[in-house]
């Protein structure tokens, strides 16, 4: 018997690729690939790049470069790029960095198996040709998802799957015309789900709509067979990613599908947690705000994408909304849910910002209270509207008001993790060693982004569990916690168990 396939799969940038990887995962399992955690192990090392920003691209091309070092000592053969920065450049990748094997876009997931197997024979994958995919797709959403049903690669869709009997263990069928197959990266107790792909909306300082392509959102009956499929494999937290979250239905008829879908898949057996990420706040809704702090095993989680305060800058940037909007939101919904989590990225140093803006900014960030913040300094992006604005801030000067901005994010988000104190969490294990102890997450903190809570305890504590505490200390962002409960019941040697 010739000796099977290897791969591995390495993944940067956001939550929306390592679901793509997932899928890639899942096809090349179905093939009759061995997928393997490191790249020195595989025949194949692919890398799934991020596009987003130039410290992610920097990040996706030294990848690359490691993968490459590995052929020369190991088992490793090619090295193929693929994701969002593969997309979005292609044959311009492939030129300027010849030690990838392979460049390929979102079209070619459909067969990654004999893409692979042909770079791996010496053959010749041509690279992606970029396209700008917001013109793959009607202009209106309502004829949207009749034009979807051609299954275009990268947004969700897939060919007909290999019936059930025939995958390997571990490979998820798919549960409808577009569900993607899907294999496991990992034992991790949270794992992402994709509510929907591409976006609609044309923030000027923005190019991912051009390499995403328009928003088509996944069928409901999709969302709820990869989540069963997901609590099955012992995942006890799903975390919805899109562009944007709250435009989800609106190509399937109903903008407040997402309020129906949350509490169906809070009722999936097995599931502890559910959680949206990325809300836009102009697309804020009553009833989709009563959903997320009023719906049992959905997190009170406001991911909200501010990105400025100062309503010159959100004009320039083509979004909407100014400070006391914001402020009124965000009281909105602690109005519902007093310990609510919230947190939201921003932008420093956008074309024309002035010091008054930054001082509006500065006046939004200190009343808004939020548990996490993320803050990024202004660089142009290619093809993007912002690229071609006049009124460039000095780049010393946007380096000085991301340190500022930066500064007094970790002030603040340090004070509001104090204002916790004594309150009673619940908390999803995440790992426990020998450093750290038992690490978990409250409702109000986010894999990888919001910080953690330390657990203070004495029982033998696995990741998956569900625990209650109390917080007692805080660490910056993070909160240290005494254990109360676990899975419902008093804390006893017995309940660690």
């Amino acid at each position: 018997m010739p000796e099977r396939r290897t791969v591995a799969l390495v993944t940067l940038g956001c939550a929306r690729n390592e679901v793509d990887s997932e899928e890639l995962a899942g096809r090349l399992a179905a093939d009759g690939w061995d997928l393997v955690e490191d790249a020195a192990d595989a025949d194949v090392a692919v890398v799934n790049t991020c596009g987003f920003v130039e410290a992610a691209k920097k990040d996706s091309v030294d990848a690359l470069l490691e993968a490459n070092d590995l052929k020369d000592h190991g088992r490793t053969q090619a090295v193929v790029a693929v994701g969002c920065m593969a997309e979005r450049y292609g044959k311009e990748l492939a030129d300027a960095l010849p030690e990838a094997d392979g460049v390929l876009g979102f079209d070619d997931y459909s067969d990654i198996s004999g893409r692979l197997q042909t770079i791996l024979s010496g053959g010749n994958v041509e690279a992606h040709a970029p396209r700008d995919r917001r013109k793959l797709l009607p202009i209106s959403p309502a004829e949207r998802q009749d034009a979807a049903g051609v299954a275009l690669p990268g947004h969700g869709a897939a060919e007909p799957a290999p019936a059930p009997a025939d995958l390997p263990e571990g490979v998820a069928p798919a549960s409808g015309p577009r569900a993607p197959l899907r294999r496991r990266l990992g034992t991790s107790p949270v794992a992402s789900v994709k509510l929907a792909s591409g976006c609609d909306r044309r923030c000027s300082f923005c190019a991912i709509p051009s390499f995403r392509g328009s928003f088509i959102s996944r069928r409901p009956s999709d969302v709820l067979g990869e989540t069963r499929w997901l609590a099955e494999q012992g995942v006890k937290e799903i975390m919805l990613v899109s562009e944007n979250n709250t435009s989800y239905g609106k190509d399937l008829g109903d903008i407040r599908l997402l309020e129906t879908l949350l509490p169906e898949l809070a009722a999936v057996e097995g599931l502890e947690r559910v959680r949206v990420s990325y809300l836009q706040p102009a697309e804020m809704r009553p009833g989709l705000i009563d959903v997320l702090t009023e719906t049992d095993k959905v997190a009170p989680y406001f991911d909200l994408s501010f990105q400025h305060s100062a309503p010159g800058v959100l004009r320039a940037m083509r979004r909407f909304g100014d400070t006391d909007r914001f402020l009124g939101l965000l009281e909105q919904i602690r109005g519902k849910a007093p310990q609510a989590g919230a947190r939201s990225n921003f932008i420093v140093g956008f074309p024309g910002e002035t010091e008054d803006d930054v001082a509006e900014l500065e006046r939004f960030l200190t009343g808004a209270r939020l548990d996490a913040i993320g803050v990024f300094g202004y660089s142009d992006e290619d093809g993007t509207e912002a690229a071609t604005y006049d009124k460039k801030v000095d780049p010393d000067e946007v380096a000085e008001r991301l340190a500022h901005i930066s500064r007094l994010a970790e002030e603040l988000t340090a004070q509001r993790a104090e204002e916790r104190l004594g309150e009673t969490v619940t908390v999803l294990v995440d790992s426990v060693d020998e450093e750290d102890g038992v690490v978990g997450r409250a409702a109000h903190q986010a894999p990888e982004t919001d910080g953690v809570t330390l657990l203070r305890t004495s029982l033998d504590l696995a990741p998956g569990r569900m625990v209650e505490a109390k917080v007692v200390a805080s660490e910056g962002v993070d909160l240290v916690a005494e254990v109360l409960s676990v899975d419902g019941a008093p804390c006893t040697e017995e309940a660690g168990r």
